[in-house]
């Protein structure tokens, strides 16, 4: 279920960060950097969560700023998912897996720090703006943080039985 609140809110994205960690505390870069059959590893799922953090506090500013949101970047169309997190995949192929995991705890943060600062209201009140849609920006922030950490971690520890 959804959050309500920003209470809520922080409470399930402190909760579900710290699951994934969990799993990805034990993790060697060689693990991290196996490929699935759709040519992703686990690396790859710890950068696009990173990325859509970052992605998600674009959308934020550019509506509060009046100027034209790219959902889910400019380019690229919903439909398009599947083309973009390729791409992403391959601009950031070069990253290491210690590189990986700094993006991940500092995309969090300013998640963390996006929700601490803001109001019931500024969260909960009212639509997005620029997003086009009913979603609040505490939904939207759920979304790109918490539901995308509870994710991860279900796509990591089907990967992990594959280890043992």
């Amino acid at each position: 279920m959804a959050a309500l609140n920003k209470s809520e809110l922080l409470g399930v994205t402190q909760k579900e960060f710290e699951k994934l960690t969990r799993l990805l505390g034990g993790m060697d870069e060689k693990q991290a950097a196996i490929k699935d059959e759709d040519d992703t590893s686990i690396m790859d799922i710890v950068i696009h969560r990173a990325h859509w953090i970052d992605l998600f506090l674009g959308w934020y500013e550019d509506g509060q700023a009046g100027k034209e949101v790219f959902f889910p970047a400019k380019g690229y169309k919903w439909n398009d998912l599947k083309r973009y997190n390729a791409d992403l995949r391959s601009r950031h192929a070069a990253l290491t897996w210690s590189q990986a995991r700094q993006w991940l705890d500092t995309a969090h943060g300013k998640l963390v720090d996006f929700m601490e600062s803001r109001s019931d209201t500024e969260l909960y009140g009212g639509p997005m703006k620029g997003a086009n849609n009913k979603w609040t920006p505490g939904r939207w922030a759920e979304a790109a943080g918490p539901s995308h950490f509870r994710s991860a971690a279900k796509y990591i520890r089907a990967r992990m039985k594959g280890f043992r």
